[in-house]
């Protein structure tokens, strides 16, 4: 573990830690990013976006209220060295899935959405293929926090176990009852999406019905968890997780650097916080020697790895191993 992270500080002292400020998503701070660090590579994911759109991405309100804490007897067990939930349930298509929460800051709605999803499907052995609504945890869950403002990931999980959640695709999908309804904003300078501002993507109205057409009802699409925990913060704790039950839902400190991100084992390099964000984790492995965490980000697949990251493991980098949560599917 030391010897990844050792070459990557006397990078950073090398350059010089004594320098101005850089410009957030500037070409200078890619450049520095670049020539600093050997475990990843940054570009320009977002051209020509608010910050205040930026700062509304990180819609996740950290060290919140708790779950217990579900602890299992990790000491005997054997994991794999690298794992890759995608490769290991290849009968489930919403583990391959990226999603794009639009300007709203609802990661942390997404996050338990996408991770309940493809919880469905592994436990259910590939019979229920369902992608759970954004929407409905968004607009219904008042426990949750404040909507496109910012919420809470245990409490979405608890949510899901108490109320149940109905099904619900992408933006203009028409798939499941409650599909996304603030649409996917645009990162660049040119396409035919609209632009992303930190203005507007107010949180949708809980309405307890289905879009027309759909069957069955509202009440009789729900999706119920048996019980939702928190995972200890102990790597094996999280590895054993994902191997048993499948993606999880992490949360951790975003820096301005991120925002950059392309390609490799993520590590803070420069830049001020952001501010917190939920994402799903699903998986892990080992990248030129750096151990890291393998991420699905909801920023659309136009930003990072075709909507994917890592991120350094086993330290807590940026807290991301201090807010996983977690949850069993309840049977039909």
């Amino acid at each position: 573990m030391w010897r990844a992270v050792i070459p990557f500080l006397a990078a950073i002292l090398s350059v010089g830690l004594a320098r101005p400020p850089l410009k957030t998503l500037s070409n200078e701070m890619v450049n520095h990013i670049n020539k600093v660090n050997s475990t990843w590579k940054a570009g320009l994911n977002f051209q020509n976006v608010d910050y205040s759109y930026l700062r509304r991405l990180c819609g996740t309100m950290l060290k919140g209220p708790k779950l217990p804490v579900k602890l299992q007897f990790t000491a005997d067990v054997q994991l794999p060295v690298d794992f890759d939930a995608r490769v290991q349930w290849p009968q489930c298509p919403t583990l391959k899935e990226v999603r794009d929460q639009g300007s709203c800051g609802s990661c942390w709605a997404f996050g338990a959405a996408e991770a309940i999803s493809d919880r469905l499907c592994i436990h259910s052995n590939g019979l229920m293929n369902v992608e759970i609504s954004a929407e409905d945890l968004l607009s219904c869950c008042d426990s949750c926090g404040m909507g496109c403002n910012g919420g809470y990931p245990s409490a979405a999980w608890e949510f899901w176990t108490t109320d149940g959640l109905v099904s619900g695709g992408l933006y203009d999908s028409h798939i499941g009852c409650r599909p996304y309804s603030i649409a996917p904003c645009e990162h660049h300078v040119n396409g035919s999406r609209p632009p992303c501002t930190g203005e507007g993507g107010d949180t949708p109205q809980c309405t307890k019905k289905c879009e027309a057409g759909y069957t069955p009802g509202y009440t009789q699409d729900k999706h119920y968890g048996k019980l939702s925990y928190s995972v200890d913060d102990s790597e094996k704790e999280i590895q054993l997780e994902i191997y048993k039950n499948g993606p999880v839902e992490g949360a951790f400190t975003v820096y301005e650097d991120f925002l950059l991100y392309k390609t490799g084992v993520y590590q803070h390099v420069t830049g001020s916080a952001v501010g917190g964000h939920a994402i799903k984790v699903l998986g892990w492995g080992e990248e030129n020697g750096t151990p890291y965490w393998l991420c699905a980000n909801s920023w659309n697949t136009d930003w990072g790895d075709n909507g994917f990251f890592k991120i350094l493991r086993g330290s807590d980098h940026c807290g991301i191993e201090s807010e996983i949560v977690a949850g069993i599917p309840k049977g039909p």
